[in-house]
């Protein structure tokens, strides 16, 4: 593959980035890939930023950018002739892991901690997932899948487990380029809980710098979390090598609610070494998120896929972001499953 197949060669999804990923005998796929990249102008409008981008990744299968790694995980799987798996998960990976396993007709086991968004076990066991709900958080949930996956009879696909995830999940950066005519962005901003897509974007844009498919630096990435729950931020501003679990971790964005990662050091790494940054915003900032990026977007995030405009807003006040940088946001997957936030909202504006 040339730079010019890679911006204008046909195929869509992540399968058509497949000379850039590792060879698969077999790659499924449930049409995952190609989502949009908006150029939201009112929305930028709002803070004076006029090249302000969201790449919506709620149009994947299932609803969230899960569904790029799950599908070369799965692939992966079959290719090792796994047949039956489990994962912890708080949400949107189970979701994905379990519809994947149901296309490839692999068994799939997924532990969720009580606190997981309504609706989620209802889901997983309509793809045929055995489901263990586990009293407690997403780290209560792993610790129960280790218990009862002892004997080694079970391939475990959670965060960083496996390669295969970020290897699907770095073709968010190939898409972006190739959506933007190879203008590399100055910014993406992405919420950050185990990490995989912080991981995924700066291999992606180290692969295509070493390929000298770049015209520019590789963009700076953001990682943003909440404030109820930021190991990340904290490593980051404390200048740590390491990610000191957070204690108690509480936020209404159940997909940054992780309160460690197995490749701290990773993500820490990828954002210095772009010269970037990280963010903690605050539980009610991420609700007007929600409500300002629907409106002003017409994308309805989810609530962590929200944090990043809140997150936006701060690093362009603090004067960390210029305005008139290309920025691209990060959408990770809808809001279709956070109905509560109504009332929540509505509660709070009562209030």
């Amino acid at each position: 593959m040339s730079r010019g197949e890679f911006l204008t060669g046909d195929g869509d999804g992540v399968w058509r980035f497949s000379p850039l990923l590792p060879v698969f005998p077999r790659m499924i796929s449930l049409g995952e890939g190609n989502t949009p990249l908006l150029h939201v102008e009112r929305l930028g409008s709002l803070i004076g930023v006029p090249y302000l981008y969201i790449k919506d990744e709620s149009l994947n299968p299932t609803g969230s950018f899960k569904a790029r790694g799950m599908a070369v995980a799965v692939s992966r799987l079959l290719d090792l002739g796994a047949r039956d798996v489990c994962m912890a998960s708080a949400g949107n990976a189970g979701l994905s892991l379990s519809a994947y396993c149901a296309f490839a007709g692999i068994r799939c086991a997924i532990y969720i901690p009580s606190d997981s968004p309504l609706g989620v076990a209802e889901e997983c066991r309509a793809y045929g997932a055995d489901v263990v709900e586990v009293i407690g958080i997403l780290p209560d949930a792993a610790r129960r899948m280790e218990e009862e996956s002892e004997s080694g009879m079970r391939f475990a696909v959670n965060t960083f487990r496996e390669p295969c995830r970020v290897e699907g999940k770095k073709t968010m950066a190939f898409e972006i380029e190739r959506q933007s005519g190879g203008k590399t962005p100055d910014w993406i901003l992405f919420p950050t809980g185990g990490g995989t897509g912080i991981v995924a974007l700066w291999k992606a844009y180290s692969e295509l710098a070493e390929l000298g498919w770049l015209d520019a630096r590789p963009p700076r990435l953001a990682a943003v979390q909440s404030t109820g729950c930021a190991p990340v931020v904290k490593a980051f501003e404390t200048g740590s090598e390491e990610v000191i679990p957070w204690d108690d971790p509480d936020t209404i964005a159940s997909g940054i609610r992780v309160p460690s990662s197995r490749a701290d050091s990773l993500i820490l790494r990828a954002l210095r070494e772009s010269g970037g940054t990280a963010v903690a915003v605050s539980d009610d900032s991420i609700l007007d998120a929600v409500r300002e990026v629907s409106l002003h977007a017409g994308v309805f995030p989810s609530p962590e896929g929200a944090a990043t405009w809140a997150g936006l807003k701060h690093l362009v006040e603090s004067g960390e972001i210029d305005g008139s940088s290309r920025i691209v946001m990060v959408i990770t997957a809808g809001g279709s499953r956070y109905r509560f936030l109504d009332e929540i909202y509505s509660g709070r504006m009562r209030g």
